[in-house]
């Protein structure tokens, strides 16, 4: 049975046997029990005190309540994510501030350094990507027509090369050939010219031939000599003309191969576009790195302005003007009184119809009236479990103790110059359970 019920019941019967308790004398008792209206006092107390019991019993067997029960809330550290000397510090001790208002300066003198710094290093990393950028289709138009200049001196080397060779090709064959061929025929002719002058010879010691047939065979192998020698120099001046051409197209071809190693360089240096476009390519990278350390600079740099990220009242001030700071390190502690909440240690024994939702009422010590409110949740575990030091049951001195299980009750909104809640404050929490 609840102990608030038992309390009652006990107050009640106390109540009821004072009502009935024996006169000093049995004869005087039943002297009064004798009169009707001494038996409708009575009866009436009786039937009051049980009406009351009922009513009391009824009351509080719908309900649960603890006294272990106190204001909750959020509680919000501010600290400094950089460090530095405190240049201003704009709100006291339990001062009301609203969302974004200043609480805090911190010299920005270093920061804004790096700021220009990170902006210095991004301009000069945008021109230099700019100028990367523009050489990419300045080195593609130089190496093209680079490509094409050196292709078009191949061609024209090329077609030189093929014309001196066909002029070497016919000096050297047939050119060259008549030429020998004339030679072997003049050659003929005049070892058939002196065998005839070698025959008429003798016939002309014996008279059988006259003087003058003689002269025709001397001048006819003179003749076929000087033929055979013109052919002989025919064919040493076509044999040197074959060289000439030969030279000629040994020139043509060392031009045709100058022309095509120009071309593989040319080709060679169209690769240049590629490296410019890989340099363009970290250009662009430059910028965006340099692009993220502006964004980290302004943003180091907007932390030297401490703003309060909520409405709230400021607790725990612990900073002043002057004083060296350090990432991390605490400043004030913000209170939002407007969020606020009640969390009840209610015993184990008491929660087994309690269930979010559950209309609820809160006594606050400080103003002496009740608020009302919900249930919002129940704890996962009890609080000794959530403590810094849980104990441990599987030691041989245990004892069973009762325990605790924190209850968030959510109170109607409560306006500020009816009451205001601060965290820390003892209540009584009540749950209507029925």
């Amino acid at each position: 049975m609840d102990p608030n019920i038992a309390e009652v019941e006990k107050e009640l019967k106390g109540i009821a046997a004072s009502a009935a308790e024996p006169a000093p004398s049995r004869n005087g008792l039943t002297e009064r029990w004798a009169s009707p209206r001494f038996r409708r006092k009575v009866l009436g107390a009786a039937v009051i005190v049980a009406l009351g019991t009922l009513g009391l019993i009824y009351y509080y067997h719908g309900r649960v309540s603890t006294d272990d029960a106190q204001v909750d809330g959020h509680i919000t550290p501010v600290a400094s994510k950089i460090y530095g000397n405190v240049a201003e510090v704009l709100v006291n001790d339990n001062q009301h501030v609203k969302a974004g208002q200043v609480l805090v300066r911190i010299d920005a003198r270093d920061y804004q350094a790096k700021v220009d710094q990170a902006k210095a290093a991004l301009a000069l990393a945008e021109g230099q990507a700019q100028a990367a950028n523009v050489g990419v289709p300045w080195t593609q138009e130089t190496t093209a027509s680079g490509t094409s200049g050196a292709e078009a001196q191949l061609a024209a080397a090329q077609a030189e090369f093929e014309e001196k060779q066909g002029v070497y090709e016919q000096a050297s064959t047939a050119e060259l050939a008549y030429a020998r061929a004339n030679v072997d025929a003049r050659q003929a002719s005049s070892d058939r010219a002196q065998a005839d002058l070698a025959r008429m010879k003798p016939l002309l010691a014996k008279a059988e031939i006259s003087q003058q047939q003689y002269d025709a065979y001397l001048a006819a192998a003179r003749v076929a000599e000087s033929e055979l020698t013109a052919a002989k120099e025919r064919l040493a001046a076509a044999q040197k003309t074959a060289e000439v051409a030969r030279s000629a197209m040994l020139a043509k071809k060392a031009k045709v191969d100058q022309a095509r190693a120009s071309v593989e360089q040319a080709q060679a240096n169209h690769k240049q576009v590629s490296i410019r476009q890989a340099d363009a390519v970290a250009a662009e990278a430059a910028v965006a790195q340099a692009k993220a350390n502006l964004e980290a600079a302004e943003l180091q740099l907007s932390y030297t302005t401490i703003a309060s990220p909520l409405d709230g009242v400021v607790t725990k001030k612990s900073v002043e003007p002057g004083q060296v700071v350090q990432p991390g390190q605490g400043l004030l502690v913000l209170i939002p009184l407007q969020d606020i909440w009640v969390t009840a240690n209610f015993k184990e024994t008491q929660l087994e119809n309690v269930r979010a939702g559950q209309k609820a009422k809160v006594n606050v010590d400080m103003y002496g009236e009740t608020f009302p409110g919900h249930v919002d949740s129940i704890a996962g575990a009890t609080g000794t479990r959530l403590s810094l030091l849980p104990p441990e049951n599987a030691t041989g001195n245990f004892v069973k103790v009762v325990q605790r299980i924190p209850v968030k009750i959510v109170l109607d909104p409560i306006p500020p110059e009816k009451a205001i809640l601060r965290p820390g404050m003892n209540v009584v929490a009540t749950i209507l359970t029925k």
